[in-house]
């Protein structure tokens, strides 16, 4: 298209300073589309922290220092809901033992708010805007105690539904009314993607995908419910077309799923393969069986419960996240690794951590 423009300017008669003054605006637009076209995805890398305290190890920091990471969510609590007082209440607050470490790690942190989707169908529309209110008022109060600086951002999670979005969104609009210097974002899941007519945009400024428990933790004939591609394949059709900016987070957790007489009996972390060899004998690739009843991470198993291991392989993450950049037409957006724990992180090399930040751009 452009090279027939300026073969037109030149084959007409206007004066010749004309012609060149076309010819370098053509060439400037030129320009112009193809550093956009080869500049990519300019992806932040950003760490999620989902313990109780936070702490971070010289290994953890050696790693956020090597790969630039200076952007943390950082779980500050969760709301539940309270039979007793039949109000939401909140649960779990974080402790931050050395107030010094975010100011002297030059960490720009993102609180982050875990409310259950059982807490936002059992509370009432009148109850939205206090809870914004105490939820605001908390974020506040621990910022302040824990000197964790400016704070440009507050992420509310959680996995609403259909049924529960009027709610939900009527207590993001008043989050925002309540605090309107800062920016709230939400994180979506990928069913919410697929059926957005269903459950709806919620009223933020951003939204956060978690690319992660794709598949139903419940079902005994499923193999990996945290990373699958082909199930991430089946709920990323609208993606691209998704109504609000998305940032993207990936998992590098694993976890055993429990399974009694068939049925779901609980998420068991962290069991070394001495003991699961103790225990078990593996039945299959990624299920095993145990041998004798024996009390584990304060599980009661039994004789012939089957647990089922589950894990963020690195090869399943490049493949999810090379999906990812096809879809997303954003130019700018934070990539964030659930979570900073130095127990996951030794199941991956620096450089495997570096690839998975790097996929995107």
């Amino acid at each position: 298209m452009y090279l027939s423009f300026i073969s037109i300017i030149y084959s007409s008669a206007l004066p010749m300073r004309i012609v060149i003054f076309f010819a370098f605006i053509v060439s400037l637009l030129i320009s112009c589309k193809a550093k956009k076209e080869s500049a990519g995805i300019v992806a932040e890398p950003a760490f999620y922290h989902w313990k109780s305290v936070f702490a971070p190890t010289t290994s953890e920091l050696t790693l956020l220092h090597r790969l630039k990471v200076e952007t943390i969510y950082l779980r500050f609590f969760d709301v539940e809901w309270n039979e007793n007082t039949r109000q939401p209440s909140p649960i779990a607050q974080l402790r931050i033992p050395d107030k010094t470490v975010i100011k002297k790690e030059r960490l720009q942190i993102i609180p982050t708010v875990f409310i259950t989707n059982e807490c936002i169908q059992k509370m009432s529309m009148a109850q939205c805007g206090p809870l914004a209110k105490n939820i605001v008022s908390l974020i506040k109060n621990m910022m302040d105690v824990n000197d964790v600086g400016t704070v440009k951002e507050i992420q509310i999670d959680c996995d609403w539904t259909a049924s529960t979005k009027e709610r939900y969104f009527t207590l993001l609009q008043a989050l925002q009314k309540e605090d309107s210097l800062r920016l709230f974002s939400a994180t979506i899941r990928l069913f919410q993607v697929k059926y957005e007519k269903q459950t709806g945009v919620p009223p933020v400024k951003k939204g956060l995908l978690m690319c992660y428990n794709m598949g139903n933790l419940k079902d005994p004939t499923i193999k990996n419910s945290i990373l699958d591609v082909t199930e991430f394949k089946k709920y990323s059709g609208n993606l691209g077309s998704y109504p609000l900016p998305l940032d993207i987070a990936l998992p590098l957790f694993d976890w055993y799923v429990l399974f009694r007489q068939g049925s779901y009996a609980g998420l068991i972390r962290n069991i070394d393969e001495q003991t699961l060899k103790d225990i078990a004998v593996s039945t299959s690739e990624h299920l095993y069986e145990l041998k004798r009843d024996t009390l584990l991470s304060g599980y009661d198993l039994k004789k012939g419960d089957v647990l089922r291991y589950e894990k963020s392989d690195y090869k399943e993450i490049m493949k999810t996240a090379a999906l990812i950049k096809n879809k997303m037409t954003a130019q700018h957006l934070r990539i964030s690794l659930y979570h900073l724990d130095s127990l996951l992180l030794k199941k991956y090399t620096p450089d495997e951590i570096e690839n998975i930040f790097n996929s995107l751009r």
